[in-house]
């Protein structure tokens, strides 16, 4: 079993250092300090440079001392924001932030429960197969740290993500592809107070187009939202021209495309039907997975976590995941709960036993391909 100890303090030592996206400089330095330590061969990508940050991927690679099937363990390195000057507070077995930054749980402890499986098998001297460890950038705000790596860096033969909601012991083996539609609608100014029938108002234009759109909870597996919208210049001036940003997400391809293409066609009629113009760009974000319960990926997962004596629940997301590019890049890769709540909210928090727990399944998982 793992040291607890050990990990509660690593814990605590990372969710304090400043980690915003594309600003992981800070994080990735100390990462690759350690898993040098470990004895891992250790690496940075230019990521960093593709994506206007100043750190790119972090890669550990640990040969095996006996003959199993690769793996491949990874987390993010970067946080939502508040995140400089986090206070990790520990009461009754709940770790929390002071109340004024997130906790950063999201995603330190699959860090830290990566850090301490590797600690282990070198300490107890374990047999292992070869295992891979990525610290992707900038993962939150468009998962572009494994978006943009290069899929020949990966070496191995499945892996896990660390970085879901929920105890420790869920296997995240679907989740939804997503496209982002970015609409500018286009009407015609005019002064608002001397002659506003000569314009053409391009918000009341996207209201007309976006109030009855197909949005929100589709179906069991299919999901729409309207996110963002800006436009306008002052109140005396009949608006040209407003951006209305939305997204679709599915766990299935063909409904993905069809419920774009149901969006799409709404705003653009609606738009030309009263007289403006819509200019629409659709953007792939990612694409969606499934993966068969009998794959080793899940067979692994679930037997590893069998053998701590945790529950077993397979489950789908709605959300996306570096998991989303390294299935699409041919790595077959499961997403592993770890405990982290309240996400992206200054109320985020995780359970102590859940830091260890996690870490655990990740010993377990390396345990069960070696034997």
């Amino acid at each position: 079993m793992v040291n607890k100890e050990r990990v509660l303090k690593e814990f605590f030592e990372l969710v304090q250092v400043p980690c915003s996206t594309r600003n992981e400089r800070q994080i990735a330095d100390i990462l690759k300090a350690k898993l040098t330590e470990l004895g891992l061969e250790v690496s940075e990508d230019n990521v960093g440079e593709k994506i206007g940050g100043n750190a790119g991927n972090v890669f550990g690679y640990l040969k095996g001392n006996t003959p199993a099937l690769r793996l491949m363990f990874s987390a993010h390195m970067d946080c939502v924001e508040p995140c400089t000057g986090v206070k990790p507070q520990l009461k009754d077995g709940i770790i929390t932030s002071d109340g004024t930054t997130i906790l950063g749980a999201d995603d330190k402890a699959g860090v830290v429960a990566i850090l301490e499986a590797i600690r282990q098998i070198k300490e107890q001297n374990l047999k292992h197969g070869d295992i891979q460890v990525i610290f992707t950038a900038s993962e939150e705000g468009g998962i572009n740290g494994s978006k943009n790596m290069d899929p020949k860096d990966l070496k191995a033969d499945f892996g896990y993500v660390l970085d879901s909601s929920g105890v420790p012991g869920e296997i995240i083996t679907m989740a939804p592809g997503q496209y982002k539609i970015t609409t500018v609608v286009k009407g015609k100014t005019a002064h608002a107070g001397l002659a506003p029938e000569n314009g053409l108002n391009a918000i009341m234009l996207a209201s007309k187009a976006f109030a009855d759109i197909s949005q929100g909870r589709i179906d069991e597996e299919t999901t729409a939202n309207v996110g963002l919208i800006s436009g306008g210049t002052a109140t005396n001036v009949v608006p040209d021209e407003v951006k209305v940003v939305s997204e679709a997400r599915s766990r299935n391809a063909d409904k993905l495309e069809a419920q774009v293409k149901k969006m799409v066609d709404h705003i653009e009629s609606t738009i030309k039907a009263n007289g403006g113009q819509a200019d629409i760009t659709v953007a792939k974000a990612y694409d969606p997975y499934v993966l068969d319960e009998n794959s080793d990926v899940v067979k692994i997962a679930k037997k590893a976590v069998e053998a701590i004596g945790l529950k077993v629940v397979t489950k789908g997301t709605g959300g996306g995941a570096d998991a989303n590019f390294y299935n699409a890049y041919g790595l077959p890769s499961a997403v592993l709960a770890v405990g982290m709540t309240k996400v992206h909210t200054k109320e985020e928090f995780i359970k102590e036993e859940h830091l260890y727990d996690t870490a655990n399944v990740v010993l377990s998982i390396i345990k069960t391909v070696a034997n």
